[in-house]
């Protein structure tokens, strides 16, 4: 759905760039915009990143795994979207380019943070010292650019006052990316059963994160696919609807994990000397306790996230033309 942000109205309408000109698309030019010579950045920091990695084989284990799967996955959307606007196939492609750019780039922008920060301490820094470890730390140096250059396009894109633009290039839309890619980490750190079986009410905080990632992936999807009119009922208050169910959901969550994970009187397990699984001293392993704690700082997270998807969403006006 094409857009155009007012400090309180959304209407729907053609698009631009979000860089105070027309994208320059169909031509070899699209690269020397300011934007294309940004993605040429992105292009280069993933692949030299995960090329100095694969280079020295410095990627064994479930972290080295998932920080290659970032940069790989970036590396790869990257040159889909530059191949895309300089031959000008943006009629053909089959998600809305109003939508698609900003929505990856802010994932990709997540995706790079999260590479940069779990690969080096959970891995880089027990390699020992030689070759091997120096290769890792000049990839990690490269994500650490990666981040940057996406979270510089999605600040030159994102909607400003008076602008033409797709939803998900608003707060609400970059918010629900946010809160996708929150569940996403919190269902990795759940995932082993042990920790969430244990009681009724654990289930029912698995349930909650499930429900609220399902329904802000539904809504990304209707903006990307372009089928927001395709809802029984009219989409702002789809949007709307949403945010309230996922902050009352949340509220729940917020409650009842930490509750019955760290409530003596419930179980639960206060200080991490009282995990068998957990070491002695840090380690690149992840334990159960740690598992715990970082679902509950996350449940946190995603409610305030929530909770200002809730304020802007229900400030937005949504007016067709």
């Amino acid at each position: 759905m094409p857009v155009t942000i007012t400090r309180t109205t959304v209407t729907t309408t053609t698009t631009s760039s979000g860089l105070g000109s027309p994208t320059i698309v169909g031509s070899p030019r699209a690269l020397t915009s300011k934007l294309g010579l940004l993605r040429l950045l992105q292009l280069v920091s993933t692949c030299v990143a995960f090329s100095l990695v694969v280079h020295v084989g410095a990627w064994d284990g479930a972290m080295g795994h998932w920080a290659m799967f970032a940069w790989c996955f970036c590396f790869a959307m990257t040159l889909v979207i530059l191949v895309v606007e300089v031959g000008g196939f943006q009629p053909r492609f089959p998600l809305s380019w109003r939508n698609f750019p900003i929505a990856y780039a802010c994932y990709a922008t997540l995706l790079c943070l999260s590479a940069s920060i779990i690969y080096p301490t959970t891995y880089v820094q027990f390699m020992p010292q030689g070759p091997r470890r120096d290769h890792s730390i000049a990839a990690t140096f490269f994500s650490c650019v990666a981040c940057l250059a996406y979270a510089t396009e999605v600040a030159w894109t994102r909607a400003r006052p008076g602008e033409v633009t797709g939803y998900m290039a608003t707060v609400p839309g970059l918010l629900k990316v946010f809160e996708t890619f929150v569940a996403c980490i919190i269902f990795a750190f759940a995932s082993d059963p042990p920790i969430y079986q244990r009681h009724s009410a654990l289930e029912w905080c698995l349930a909650v994160y499930c429900i609220c990632f399902i329904l802000s992936a539904v809504a990304i999807l209707l903006s990307l696919g372009d089928c927001t009119g395709q809802l029984p009922i009219s989409f702002p208050s789809f949007l709307t609807g949403l945010a309230m169910l996922a902050v009352a959901l949340y509220a729940s969550a917020l409650v009842l994990w930490p509750l019955y994970q760290f409530d003596e009187r419930k179980g639960g397990r206060p200080r991490r000397r009282d995990d068998l699984s957990c070491p002695h001293r840090h380690a690149s392993a992840v334990c159960d306790w740690d598992r715990r704690l970082t679902v509950a700082i996350l449940t946190a997270v995603n409610f305030l996230a929530y909770v200002a998807d809730l304020v802007h969403s229900a400030r937005l006006v949504f007016i067709r033309v």
